[in-house]
Parts: structure tokens; sequence; C-alpha cells
């Protein structure tokens, strides 16, 4: 089984950092394992503090429910799972959250906060958009 690794994770974080500085945006980025497990971090010069749980809870989302966090909350909505964002210890229903698969696998997901949630959707899905 493939895992999350530190190489990985710091190649997520930079093409992350890449799409912000292109964008003019500072975002937090964590990196998380298939468990949910918090691999890497980084809170870019000036990104808002409130923005670190945010982003660290969007990767922990699409790392528990292999999606993007933003699809996960229209399931949420869509199927009326009222209170499901409480279970696991808090989960994010808004984009910005993307899993990280290697070779069909999810080994783990990208949480990005800072921008509006489209932003951070598109910020997390340029990272992620190779094998890694």
């Amino acid at each position: 089984m493939t895992t999350m690794t530190q190489a990985m994770a710091s190649r997520i974080v930079e093409r992350a950092k890449e799409k912000a500085h292109e964008m003019r945006i500072n975002v937090c980025i964590a990196i998380t394992d298939a468990g949910g497990h918090l691999c890497t971090f980084l809170r870019m010069d000036n990104a808002f503090i409130g923005s670190v749980d945010v982003s660290i809870k969007k990767a922990y989302t699409s790392s528990m429910f292999p999606l993007p966090s933003g699809q996960f909350g229209e399931l949420i909505r869509n199927e009326q799972l009222t209170g499901m964002d409480l279970s696991n210890n808090g989960l994010i229903g808004f984009a910005g959250g993307h899993p990280v698969f290697l070779s069909k696998q999810q080994i783990g997901a990208i949480g990005i906060s800072g921008g509006t949630a489209e932003q951070d959707a598109i910020i997390a899905e340029y990272a992620v958009l190779e094998d890694c």
C-alpha cells in the first residue's frame, strides 16, 4: 500500500504555492495522509489566521470521504444529511479540499483556505493535477 511521503507532500505544497502566487492570494495549505493525519502544513505570509483550521479540516474531510470537500457539502445538502458535518471531529462542506490519488489509490488530501471557495478549489485541483 502506497502512503503519502514527505517528498510527495512537499511537491504538492510547492504546486499550491505556485498557483496561489499566480492568483495573488495568500493561503494556508494542509496535506493529510489517507487517515486524515496532518503530514505537512504551510501558512503563506499574511494568510488569514482563521484559515489555518479551515484548511486542515478541508484536507481531513477529503481524506475521510474521497471527494472534493465542496462535493461533500453538496451531498450533505442534497441528501438532507443534517449534522453530517459534525461527525468525525468536524468536517467542512465547502470547496478547497481535494483528495490525492496515486495510481488510482487515495493516499491523502489537500486543504486550501484563504481565498474564496472557488479560488481555494482552483489551487487545490492544480496542486494535485499530477500523480504524486
